[in-house]
């Protein structure tokens, strides 16, 4: 026996060694970190960012250097008008060369300068992106974070009401060993007893899942970590104003932000298409060296170099009206990125009003939960008095009981949907990262 303790002792001890104490801030912080959408997110930002570059935008010149070596070996046979024939076996003459070439627009319709600006835009398009993953993660912890605590609030429940079942058959083997209770009183002290053990294991395994979950929202390596909240309630914000929220939504919000960026595209789209319409001034050189080799002939070899340079000047006049099909079209997209920037406001302030009456029904349901709790534990003390007593019968006691667990499940629950519209709230309004 005395063995066994020690074994028992030592797993207890080891259970609480591998627990991670973490706070909400530490859990945002290895989640942004070590997630693998946030990191595939700056990735793609950072393809954005090196695309905003003068060079491919056109800005720069181009500088090709080339160069080549050829021969050939050739057999010839000739034969006059005289009938004098001649023969040439194995002539080899070679050919190299080597240049330079530069080649620049000077200018293609202003195309080079909206194509900069527009490239400008697609970076801070990749910025948003990335901006709008972060807080859907950070939404998504925060959530899961809270959850986690609401599940292990729930099972601590369910101990109380495990303890509470145990305390009940106690008394009834007690009353039955006496003679004073009934043996049917006592098997169903333990069917409720059993059955709220189950509940109870139920229970254990989806506080399991959800610190499953909440690690991989982390991408931590080992998913079984036994992380523990540091937090043990769930704390509400019950101080958010709906003007603040629509103003701050109205300026910071991710996706109000990404329709105005595509409107801007979609405009500097329009300006590429105009430019092909006026005229482009293309410059061209280059600097060459030739050598060539030659075995029959007056020379024996023959070398040349030099520059060369050029100016291009060019318009394009007709062409099948495509430019009047694509510039029509342009202009369609522009209003399109418009209508869909409209909705989307439109979408914003919606959710955030329907979020919002939420968000202040639950404030009002958590206050009268928080009484009907204090009266539901109040009503259970003085039952099972009553009960020790031998005043309350088991239907009665447990109906009570389940009052009582009702009561603390319903709070719990209330206090979650109340967490999940603040979160809401403030992601709508681009005010999350407060909880960073």
């Amino acid at each position: 026996m005395r063995l066994f303790l020690s074994v028992i002792l030592l797993l207890v001890v080891d259970g609480l060694a591998a627990q991670q104490i973490i706070s909400l801030q530490e859990v945002l912080s290895v989640g942004l970190e070590n997630n693998y959408s946030i990191r595939l997110v700056r990735n793609r930002q950072q393809i954005s960012s090196n695309n905003h570059s003068l060079g491919h935008a056109g800005f720069l010149p181009s500088l090709d250097f080339r160069g080549q070596y050829s021969g050939t070996r050739t057999h010839t046979d000739r034969t006059g008008f005289d009938g004098e024939t001649s023969s040439l076996r194995g002539i080899h003459n070679t050919n190299a060369n080597a240049g330079l070439s530069l080649g620049w627009t000077i200018f293609d319709g202003f195309r080079v300068q909206t194509t900069y600006e527009r490239l400008s835009v697609l970076k801070e398009i990749g910025e948003l992106n990335t901006q709008a993953a972060i807080e859907h993660l950070v939404a998504g912890i925060t959530a899961e974070y809270f959850n986690l605590i609401q599940q292990q609030r729930l099972l601590d429940n369910l101990r109380f009401a495990v303890e509470l079942s145990r305390e009940r058959v106690r008394i009834d083997e007690e009353r039955f060993l006496l003679g004073s209770g009934s043996k049917l009183q006592l098997l169903q002290a333990e069917v409720f007893l059993n059955a709220d053990s189950s509940r109870m294991g139920r229970q254990e395994e989806v506080v399991r899942a959800s610190r499953v979950r909440l690690n991989e929202l982390m991408a931590m390596d080992d998913l079984r970590l036994n992380i523990q909240p540091r937090d043990t309630t769930i704390l509400i914000n019950d101080i958010l104003i709906l003007e603040s929220l629509e103003t701050a939504a109205m300026q910071n919000n991710v996706f109000l932000r990404l329709a105005d960026k595509n409107i801007r595209i979609s405009e500097f789209d329009k300006r590429i298409i105009h430019s092909r319409t006026l005229p482009y001034v293309n410059l061209s050189s280059g600097y060459g060296y030739t050598r060539n080799t030659f075995q029959t002939g007056a020379f024996s070899d023959q070398q040349s170099f030099g520059m060369n340079y050029g100016i291009t000047l060019g318009v394009n006049l007709f062409d099948g009206l495509e430019q009047r099909r694509r510039r029509s079209n342009a202009i369609l997209e522009i209003e399109n990125h418009r209508l869909m920037a409209e909705e989307t406001e439109m979408a914003v302030r919606a959710d955030l009003i329907t979020t919002y009456n939420i968000y202040l029904n639950n404030l009002r349901l958590m206050e009268m939960e928080t009484q009907n709790l204090s009266v539901a534990y109040e009503t259970l003390e003085i039952a099972m008095e009553r009960y020790r007593l031998g005043a309350l019968s088991g239907i009665e006691l447990r109906e009570v009981q389940q009052n009582l667990l009702d009561a603390e499940e319903r709070l719990l629950s209330i206090q979650y949907q109340t967490k999940l519209a603040e979160i809401s709230l403030l992601r709508i309004s681009g005010r999350i990262l407060i909880y960073l």
